[in-house]
């Protein structure tokens, strides 16, 4: 019984212990002593942050935002079982406030709605609107660090080591919340500060919850970038949502998500007119000699009308890629386009144009003359084959007359608010347009030099069928046409039935690429560019990740004003030019014309690279 009496006392003792130990232990780890340098850094760097939110006040950029739920998989690690997508122009001039958020309580329906309701939308598909989350807008707090309190009396820094991103020189901080500070969602992770301006350039970390930094499960964790998209100017252009937590038995679903920011500085369009006025010394008017115009010929020019009404407005709203002339819709695209055209002998009245519309929306469609092929489509697919498949069925619906409502050739139909574009502007096709559209496209590849490689652009539409159920979102059009038909199966049905069967071991098959594998979008200009990137072979069948969310890295460079080179002066008379030197470059070739011959080139090499250096 005295024995009993010992063991329960010391029992006693040790729990009593234990919770003193407890209420002693710190919540974060201990923060290091910062040098001067340091903390001059870090003072710069809360200045600059308030600079950031004042610039960002000015702006009015496209915010796209696209989620997949996941769940763990004993082959693949993780598969998509469920996608969202959103995309919206948000004012921060009107949305931000020095303290809080106010949304409004309206409908939201459809895309291009207000900004409150923009950000509010995302922030409940993040669901960061739980009753833990101080803020209804959980979803814009991953943009700054803390846009109410980011400073010394309410943060700790603790500094980490120096760090390269990209060719930009950082200075790495771990910060968390002092402790005598009281409430939540306050900022608890890692920054990195540029060396030169004093700007966070990265925030990789999440929010506290109500009572300490184990709480934080009420947030999901995230990774910040901004680039210097201006002199002087960093600007956030994305944001990666994770949240996994894997065991033996976990059937839990995670999510991954990627937002995306372009359009800070959208810019009317251009369009260099075909006749110039020319004054020209003694000129002999030849009106009665011009030529007329037939009733064909006005319909097909009152088609083109339309078409650069649309294209133009779909660029001025920050949808459209601004055409880059030598750029990826003009030479990779473009080149495509004539491998189809030539062979077919589609004569054209007026050439044939590619742009990109900067979704990643699985879609594309036709404006007239002029093909629509979304980023995240031309992002998944994984060679110029699969693109060739694209481009010939937009060829198909030009060719067969499926053209834009010709009711945009009048202006006025496109005087409305950016906001209303999806809803005021529809380009999709008819379910028996695009049958026969898909008919006479296999006919076209039948005919072309991608006619010996038509099983492997199959395995993409035999890969896209697979995951339609579970990527509905991704597969949903928001302004052109989908690659699926309502039941799930691809227009280009055919092709899919001449792929071989999927094999997950197979590392030398490639169905489609992730989202992001091709194309890169200006945030400030919103050109496309191509990545300048090394291809790897995937190492296993979990790499492969078709149409997936991956994570987001960026090799952050300054921005450089371009020097402008003076032209070189006239040789004086009878003065050669110097010859070039032997180990000077040869000169670009001249674009290909339209009816030129079809080049062997592979244009779109496929994801199987696996460079040796």
């Amino acid at each position: 019984m005295k024995f009993r009496k010992i063991l329960f006392a010391l029992l006693i003792f040790s729990l009593s212990a234990g919770l003193a130990y407890a209420k002693k232990q710190p919540k974060y780890e201990q923060a290091r002593q910062l040098t001067p340098e340091q903390a001059s850094l870090v003072r710069r760097a809360i200045a600059q942050e308030k600079i950031l939110i004042k610039n960002i006040q000015q702006r009015t950029p496209l915010v796209e935002t696209y989620i997949q739920d996941t769940r763990p998989d004993t082959k693949l690690y993780e598969i998509p079982v469920a996608d969202h997508y959103m995309l919206s122009r948000v004012d921060f001039g009107k949305t931000f406030f020095d303290k809080v958020y106010t949304p409004k309580q309206v409908a939201r329906h459809g895309f291009f709605k207000g900004s409150m309701d923009a950000i509010t939308g995302l922030t409940k598909a993040l669901h960061l609107d739980t009753q833990f989350t101080y803020s209804d807008t959980g979803f814009m707090e991953m943009m700054f660090v803390d846009p109410t309190g980011f400073d010394q009396q309410h943060y700790v820094f603790s500094f980490v080591r120096r760090e390269f991103l990209g060719s930009v020189r950082t200075w790495v901080f771990d910060v968390h919340p002092r402790p005598e500070i009281k409430g939540m969602g306050r900022f608890y992770g890692r920054i990195w500060i540029e060396d030169q301006g004093g700007n966070v350039v990265r925030f990789n970390g999440t929010y506290t919850g109500p009572t300490d930094p184990d709480s934080s499960k009420h947030y999901f964790h995230f990774d910040s970038w901004r680039m210097n998209l201006q002199p002087g100017i960093w600007l956030p252009v994305a944001v990666y949502v994770e949240e996994t937590q894997r065991t033996e038995t976990d059937k839990s679903v995670g999510l991954k998500a990627q937002t995306h920011f372009w359009g800070y500085s959208l810019k009317l369009p251009t369009r260099d007119s075909e006749s110039v006025s020319v004054t020209v010394d003694n000129a002999v008017d030849k009106s009665d000699d011009s030529q007329d115009v037939s009733p064909l010929q006005a319909s097909r020019m009152w088609i083109t009308q339309a078409e650069n009404n649309v294209i133009d407005r779909l660029v001025e709203a920050g949808l459209v890629a601004p055409f880059t002339p030598g750029g990826y819709e003009d030479k990779v695209l473009g080149q495509i386009v004539i491998n189809l055209v030539v062979p077919n002998n589609l004569a054209f009245t007026d050439q044939i144009h590619c742009r990109i519309l900067l979704t990643d929306t699985l879609e594309a469609t036709t404006v007239g003359n002029t093909i629509l092929i979304s980023k995240g489509l031309i992002d998944t697919l994984p060679n110029e084959e699969s693109i060739a498949s694209v481009i010939a069925m937009e060829l198909a619906h030009i060719a067969m007359g499926h053209h834009i409502d010709t009711r945009y050739a009048f202006n006025d139909r496109l005087m409305f608010p950016d906001t209303a574009t999806f809803q005021r502007i529809d380009m999709n096709h008819s379910d028996l347009d695009n049958t026969t559209a898909a008919k006479r496209a296999m006919q076209y590849l039948g005919n072309s030099m991608y006619k010996d490689r038509l099983a492997t652009a199959g395995l993409y539409y035999k890969q896209l069928s697979a995951r339609a159920k579970e990527l509905k979102a991704l597969n949903s059009p928001r302004l052109g046409d989908s690659l699926l038909q309502s039941d799930g199966t691809p227009w280009l049905a055919d092709l899919m039935h001449q792929a071989p069967a999927i094999n997950w071991d197979d590392l030398g098959q490639t169905a489609a690429l992730p989202l992001g594998s091709w194309l890169k979008t200006d945030p400030w200009d919103d050109t496309v560019h191509m990545l300048n990137a090394r291809r790897y072979a995937p190492m296993n069948a979990r790499e492969k990740m078709p149409f997936e969310v991956t994570p987001i890295f960026f090799k952050l460079q300054r921005y450089e004003v371009a020097a402008v080179t003076p032209p070189a002066a006239a040789p004086a008379s009878g003065v050669q030019p110097a010859a070039a030197p032997d180990n000077a470059p040869p000169a670009q070739p001249p674009a290909q014309p339209q009816n030129g011959p079809a080049p062997q080139a592979n244009l779109h090499q496929g994801a199987a690279e696996n460079p040796q250096s």
